[in-house]
């Protein structure tokens, strides 16, 4: 939507339109001088070709330029997505033995590491962006970074082990986020906690604490439900399929919370969507920005254009 600093100066437009009807007055008086000419014969054979309907061409064009100038003189602007800086985003992916299930393939975990590669593709370069991945334990696998190869070397490498502690998880990236200097002026950089599991917490703090310590920070935390209720895996030792089903309500509550937004993606797809719109909303802000240039530029051509053309037609500048 167009919007403008200094609307008040679109009142000059009812200038460009006093000159434009000025000159359909003087075309008009133009015409009743030329029948008082009552021997029409002789001035059809005295007189050069009449240029017709192509005369009133670089008026158009003129009239037309002055309009985008005073448009671009009340400076428009509109909204456009601009990329955050020194924002810093932690990648918090579950690594427990669930996310080894086939329901989505080639299983949960493998999906996750290529919509994680894409994730990081997708934020602006300047965005630090952590790998924390959790089991039974939380670890910070590579440290809020502006490289992003190290964190596709860092995705590709994460294994499944035992447990899920989701808590635990939310308190790690805490402090990784803790970690990041602040500016010279000693404002702490945004930050933003993206939190990937299909389970639930099974050791460790409670989702709870961690949740309210995020929400006192004024960290949102961001999470996804992956998987589908189906998914299964198997345990060699007991010769077993065991359901691993996902626990949505768990990771919608930690959303709520926080003040983040909670997503639900039951297949590799729909978990790249989900990260693309993650990566849109973290890594963008939405600014008000002038685009008066963009109008000024237009005029610029149209009022070359016009005198082009009456160059070529007139041998003269409008």
């Amino acid at each position: 939507m167009l919007d403008f600093f200094e609307p008040q100066r679109l009142w000059l437009l009812a200038a460009v339109a006093g000159l434009a009807v000025t000159y359909v007055v003087m075309q008009s008086r133009r015409k009743k001088y030329a029948v008082r000419f009552t021997n029409l014969a002789l001035l059809s054979s005295v007189a050069p070709k009449s240029p017709g309907w192509r005369r009133h061409i670089p008026a158009f064009l003129f009239l037309a330029a002055l309009s985008t100038l005073v448009v671009g003189f009340a400076d428009p602007a509109k909204d456009q997505k601009i990329p955050r800086e020194r924002a810093t985003i932690i990648l918090a992916i579950d690594t427990s033995l669930s996310m080894e299930a086939t329901d989505v393939q080639p299983n949960r975990l493998g999906a996750a590491k290529t919509a994680a590669k894409t994730f990081v593709d997708i934020l602006p370069s300047k965005i630090n962006v952590g790998l924390l991945s959790f089991n039974g334990n939380a670890t910070l696998k590579v440290p809020p970074t502006t490289d992003r190869e190290r964190l596709k070397q860092g995705i590709d490498a994460l294994k499944l082990d035992q447990a899920t502690a989701i808590g635990e998880a939310l308190f790690a990236s805490l402090d990784a986020i803790a970690a990041v200097p602040p500016d010279d002026a000693g404002t702490a950089a945004p930050a933003r906690i993206v939190l990937l599991s299909d389970g639930k917490t099974t050791v460790g703090r409670p989702n709870e604490v961690g949740a309210k310590a995020a929400k006192d920070l004024n960290i949102a935390v961001s999470t996804i439900a992956f998987g589908t209720d189906e998914g299964t895996i198997r345990i060699p030792q007991e010769n077993a399929s065991v359901n691993v089903p996902v626990d949505g309500e768990a990771l919608q509550q930690i959303a709520d919370t926080t003040g983040g937004k909670f997503f639900n993606a039951a297949t590799a797809d729909q978990l790249k969507s989900v990260y693309e719109d993650i990566g849109s909303s973290v890594g963008y802000t939405t600014e008000m920005r002038s685009i008066a240039g963009w109008f000024i530029g237009a005029a610029l051509l149209i009022l070359a254009m016009t005198s082009a053309l009456s160059l070529v037609w007139f041998s003269r500048l409008p």
